[in-house]
């Protein structure tokens, strides 16, 4: 898909975060406090990307995860804004999802903060 195929399936703000790697404002997302049982899948290719198992609640302000689903997830080396840190993106079709880090729990130890603009969630 094209950009321009992208601005007609998803609103102005997810288009800004998915397809051009802008980050909503913290505690806003519909994801944040959502702990329903089931899949999150890329908002703009359904891949699934994450399980409700493996999210928890980091107080960051936006969802957070300990896991991927698979390996649908890419890693990016990240200098924006003079920091150093790793982007996150659907591996299907590039969709900027957010970051990860490694101050997350228990098994992994990693964080997958992530954009709730990004995602879509499929219950159980």
């Amino acid at each position: 898909m094209t950009n321009d195929q992208y601005k007609d399936k998803l609103s102005e703000a997810a288009f800004k975060v998915c397809r051009l790697a802008a980050t909503e404002q913290p505690f806003t997302g519909k994801y944040n406090n959502h702990f329903d049982t089931g899949i999150y899948l890329c908002a703009c290719c359904n891949t699934p990307l994450f399980t409700s198992e493996s999210k928890f609640d980091s107080g960051c302000g936006w969802p957070s995860f300990f896991d991927s689903i698979n390996k649908n997830i890419v890693y990016i080396e990240d200098l924006s804004h003079g920091m150093v840190r790793v982007e996150i993106q659907c591996q299907q079709c590039e969709s900027h999802l957010g970051h990860v880090f490694d101050d997350g729990p228990k098994p992994s130890g990693k964080r997958y903060c992530v954009n709730s603009l990004s995602l879509t969630f499929q219950a159980k």
